[in-house]
Formats: C-alpha cells, sequence, structure tokens
C-alpha cells in the first residue's frame, strides 16, 4: 500500500518551494538538498489545506510559490552600491544566446505530447469497441447456452420416458 503523502516546505530565494512527500528524506531529495534543512529549521511540514493543494496534485515534484509581490520584494532588497572604477571598465558584453535550439525542442516535445495523446484517444476507443464487442460475445452465449440446455433437458426426458418404458416391457 502506498504511503500517505506530506507536504514539505522550504526557502528558495523569493520563493517558497513545496513538495509533497511520503517522508522528510525523499522531500530533502525532491529539492536537491544535500544537508538536513528540517535539522536545520529552515525546512518544515505544511498543514494548511490551501498550500497543500498545489502539492498534492503534482507528487513528488516542485511547486513553487512567491512570498510576496514584487514591489515587496525589491522593497526588502538591499540598496546598490556605487560603482568603483573596474566595475566601470567590464569588457565588453558577449552576443545574446540564441533561443532557437530552446525553441525548436520545445515544440518537438509538444507535437510529440499532442502525437501520445491522439494515440491514447485512440486506444481508448478501440478498447471501447472491444469491451462492447465481448459484451455482445456474452449475451449470444446466455442465449446459445439457455437454448441448448433446454435442448439437453428435453432429450434427457425423452430418454429417461424410453429407458423407463424399455424396463416395463
Amino acid at each position: 500500500m502506498a504511503r500517505k503523502l506530506k507536504v514539505f516546505r522550504t526557502a528558495a530565494g523569493f520563493h517558497d518551494a513545496y513538495v509533497a512527500a511520503p517522508s522528510r528524506k525523499a522531500a530533502l531529495a525532491a529539492w536537491g538538498a544535500d544537508v538536513d534543512l528540517f535539522a536545520r529549521g529552515v525546512a518544515e511540514e505544511v498543514t494548511d489545506p490551501a498550500l497543500m493543494e498545489a502539492p498534492l496534485a503534482a507528487p513528488g515534484e516542485v511547486v513553487k510559490r512567491s512570498r510576496g509581490t514584487a514591489e515587496e520584494q525589491l522593497a526588502a532588497a538591499p540598496a546598490p552600491r556605487k560603482k568603483t572604477m573596474a566595475a566601470k571598465r567590464k569588457p565588453a558584453a558577449a552576443p545574446r544566446p540564441s533561443r532557437e535550439a530552446l525553441e525548436t525542442a520545445e515544440a518537438a516535445l509538444e507535437r510529440a505530447r499532442a502525437a501520445i495523446e491522439n494515440e491514447r484517444r485512440a486506444l481508448a476507443a478501440r478498447l471501447a469497441a472491444l469491451e462492447r464487442e465481448q459484451r455482445a460475445l456474452e449475451q449470444r452465449w446466455r442465449t446459445e447456452r439457455a437454448a441448448l440446455e433446454d435442448a439437453r433437458e428435453a432429450a434427457r426426458t425423452d430418454y429417461d420416458a424410453a429407458v423407463a418404458r424399455w424396463r416395463d416391457g
């Protein structure tokens, strides 16, 4: 029997990272933590039903929720430091990387998802047709069996009567 899932939370930057897992160890593995965050007091079990809903919908996956609005996060950020002369002399910026390969891979993944979904629907339709065929076969068998059993009983009655006449006579 599967173990009951619990929801755990830890801080991840400006977000809280939630995960539905059967144990603290499984939660640490989902977060990729190599230290016990629970022992350090930076991770905890969540019991608020509103906070548990999204993680329980995707067990084992890390669900991040923002801890506040962008304005609240900017207000909490430290004030910018003054730039020194060394910081001003930055090397020329490298050209921005192309997203083309990423977009191609994402499109391929989406096409594959759509194709498998179409195959699942077709398979479900075939299963439904087979189930209807099986129900029809079973109904045909019940009807045929009833007729054959009636014929057998009639033959048995005739046979028993013939045997009785033969003995008597």
